[in-house]
């Protein structure tokens, strides 16, 4: 596993890796290119040498065996003088054959690589015409070739090893450079600024540094000016809502008298101080979020952990919302264990985020068919590792790329349609925020004419990392595209 790792991150070893493969398969192909045209040499000129000898020799037999009277040699003697003439032979008439002989000591059979030469010649004697067959042997070609073998293996070995060295050197000096700009870039990735690339040099990688180290220049002047920006917004934010907070709630307490009051006014007077103090509701929350939004932006958002049964808070959730959902005529349905499903959580931020949840499954809900009821449903599941609760509701959906969007700060999928619940635009946000701060995963679906699904994720033990929900994101009624 080690090696594998090291593979798939070092570009030098890939490199002198490559290099190895290609420069051996050339050696090779060289090589035995070589081997063949080595061997093919040897062969032919020992052919040619034999075959000439052969011919020498046997033109001298030739020679012989016509000056030779009959009174000189007999017809039964001739065939063995000329036997006994001939240690080697060799004609235009000859194969490679493998000759098998006694050792000196007569006993051990000993095979080696040869030629084998056969002529024809007529015996004065009797008149009749013999086939000779002589052997010349090939060993000491045979070592030659061995020879050379084993220099152009060694020289082939030799070579991929300088091949290697030369290749590890060359893509060190390229490499080394990208290994500290990659060191420098996860500095300043951490956040650490102030780091730069040391530059010597005139070349294309001095150039390269320098334009990274200018990269950085740009990108921490950058970030510093979106920094402080986002302090004086942050600031902005916060001051506007705490000052915000003490006009409001003189303004509330002469809204509530009049609200109060609203039964000794004219019916269009009355109309105003109901609206004046819906309105005031509104702006409550909405400064509410703002602040809650100021926290988190700050990193001063911090979480109260005790053990929370998803169970009760979704009911809990449910009775609050149920005077909205009556209003709208929308039912809502809890499926959930019967026995509880507990998590390590900030009980107060689980009820805010299922409360969102929920209202705006009610302000979206729809029936699926003309004349039903429409209903949302909150379902409640766990396992060893997580506890999840998924919201659904059956309106009109998301379209393509809105699940992601629909946590964005003010987003809404449709400007003109009105608010019934009050929403400030916040609390998908806020939500997303609080399911962060839990380790936890908020994440939603929708498609459209077939509703949506929310579905809020939190790890059992605080501080363990999520890698399964155990509900699934895609709600099981509904049917996928072939």
């Amino acid at each position: 596993m080690a090696a594998l790792t090291f593979w798939r991150r070092s570009i030098q070893a890939r490199v002198v890796a490559s290099t190895l493969v290609l420069s051996f398969l050339v050696v090779s192909v060289v090589g035995w290119f070589l081997l063949r045209q080595t061997r093919d040499g040897l062969l032919d000129d020992r052919v040619d040498a034999v075959v000439a000898e052969a011919l020498d020799e046997t033109e001298d037999a030739r020679t012989r065996l016509a000056s030779a009277t009959l009174s000189d040699v007999d017809a039964a003697e001739q065939p063995a003088s000329l036997v006994d003439h001939f240690s080697t032979v060799a004609t235009p008439s000859w194969t490679f054959t493998t000759i098998r002989r006694l050792a000196p000591d007569g006993e051990t059979p000993v095979s080696e690589p040869g030629i084998a030469v056969g002529s024809q010649v007529t015996l004065p004697a009797d008149g009749r015409t013999y086939t000779l067959y002589l052997l010349f042997p090939t060993s000491e070609d045979e070592e030659t070739l061995a020879l050379v073998t084993r220099a152009l293996l060694t020289a082939g070995v030799l070579l991929l090893l300088l091949v290697a060295g030369v290749t590890w050197l060359v893509a060190q000096q390229v490499v080394t450079p990208i290994r500290m700009a990659r060191r420098v870039a996860e500095r300043l990735a951490a956040g650490q600024l102030q780091e730069r690339l040391e530059v010597s040099g005139e070349d294309d990688l001095a150039r390269l540094a320098t334009s990274f180290n200018q990269m950085a220049s740009n990108l921490q002047r950058q970030i510093r000016q979106l920094e402080e920006l986002s302090r004086v917004q942050r600031r902005f934010v916060s001051d506007v809502s705490h000052e915000l907070r003490t006009p409001l709630t003189t303004v509330r307490m002469a809204g509530d008298v009049l609200h109060d009051a609203k039964e000794s006014f004219d019916p269009v007077t009355a109309r105003a101080a109901e609206l004046l103090q819906t309105e005031l509701d509104r702006f409550e929350t909405l400064l509410a979020d703002l602040l809650e939004i100021s926290r988190f932006d700050a990193g001063a958002a911090q979480l109260e952990v005790d053990d929370v049964n998803l169970v009760d808070v979704a009911h809990r959730v449910v009775e609050s919302t149920r005077p909205l959902a009556d209003q709208r005529g929308v039912r809502l349905v809890v499926r959930a264990p019967d026995r509880p499903c507990l998590a390590e959580a900030d009980v107060r931020r689980v009820e805010r985020v299922l409360r969102n949840l929920v209202s705006n499954a009610i302000d979206h809900a729809g029936p699926r068919r003309p004349g039903a009821t429409p209903t949302v449903v909150v379902r409640v599941a766990g396992d060893d590792h997580a506890a999840a609760v998924a919201v659904r509701d059956h309106g009109v959906g998301l379209a393509p790329g809105e699940s992601a969007m629909v946590f964005n700060r003010f987003w809404r999928a449709d400007p003109a349609r009105a608010r019934t619940s009050g929403g400030t635009g916040l609390g998908l946000s806020i939500s997303l925020e609080d399911a962060h701060l839990h380790g936890g995963w908020l994440q939603a679906w929708g498609r459209p004419g077939e509703g949506a699904q929310f579905r809020l994720t939190l790890p059992r033990r605080n501080g363990d990392a999520l890698r399964r929900s155990p509900i699934p994101l895609i709600p099981d009624d509904v049917v996928e595209p072939v």
